[in-house]
């Protein structure tokens, strides 16, 4: 079935604007593997080439900001063998995607933990930003080693840091400077969260940050994702209309 055009679905109404701010959830890349007998690794190589025709589309979308799942807290669990592929999926991703993410004005960046990443998987991430932080088109955010739970601990013991050192006054904590403790300080909140896979849960991303995203799932593995299914779930956004609480 053909898809309308995107352009043809906007109008004056807000609601009905691309969201400016997507989060995926790429989920399934393990699964996949089993299910084409091979090993898991091997969904993570096919994934990992999913996420340049995902940026192509959200850049024809015209999404300002991409944030990727790509490590949690929790994947540390993993068996070694595939964390210690998941490390080095960035480095390999960028040398052989930066160039085409330069020349689309794709700027990167990360949240979460990176610090305690291992060497070579900063050294890859931090380069990637160098090349593209004087970028201005689309802002890709890849969430590495990144919990939800962990960042808002976090900026809740940076705060009380914060007012026992009379650098905040308790009184004047409120949600505006709450979020400007977390990871996400210098972003919008997702207007659209997507999850692949089937599963229908968070797995501690984004709490805070999702508090009136819309959500939408698909039973489609991340290795089988398609721009045309990223954009199926953009136009269903553009049908929706968001209240924020209100009528």
């Amino acid at each position: 079935m053909k898809l309308p055009d995107i352009n043809k679905l906007k109008s004056n109404d807000e609601n009905m604007n691309p969201p400016e701010h997507v989060a995926i959830i790429m989920d399934g890349n393990g699964r996949w593997a089993t299910n084409q007998g091979l090993p898991r690794l091997a969904g993570h190589e096919k994934g990992m080439n999913v996420v340049k025709e995902t940026v192509k589309m959200a850049i024809e979308c015209g999404v300002k900001t991409l944030t990727l799942y790509a490590f949690s807290t929790e994947n540390w669990k993993r068996p070694k063998i595939e964390v210690d592929f998941l490390m080095r999926l960035p480095n390999k991703f960028l040398n052989v995607f930066l160039p085409e993410l330069i020349e689309r004005n794709v700027k990167i960046d990360t949240i979460g933990n990176v610090e305690t990443l291992p060497k070579h998987t900063q050294k890859a991430i931090n380069y990637a930003k160098k090349k593209t932080k004087n970028n201005n088109g689309l802002s890709l955010y890849f969430a590495m080693n990144y919990g939800s739970r962990d960042e808002i601990l976090k900026a809740t013991k940076k705060i009380m840091e914060d007012i026992d050192d009379n650098k905040l006054s308790y009184d004047n904590l409120d949600e505006t400077i709450f979020s400007e403790y977390l990871y996400t300080t210098n972003l919008p909140d997702p207007d659209l969260l997507i999850r692949t896979s089937g599963e229908q849960r968070l797995s501690n991303f984004l709490l805070w940050q999702l508090a009136y995203t819309e959500f939408w799932f698909t039973d489609v593995y991340w290795p089988d994702f398609t721009g045309e299914i990223f954009k199926q779930a953009i136009q269903d956004y553009m049908k929706r209309k968001r209240r924020y609480g209100g009528v």
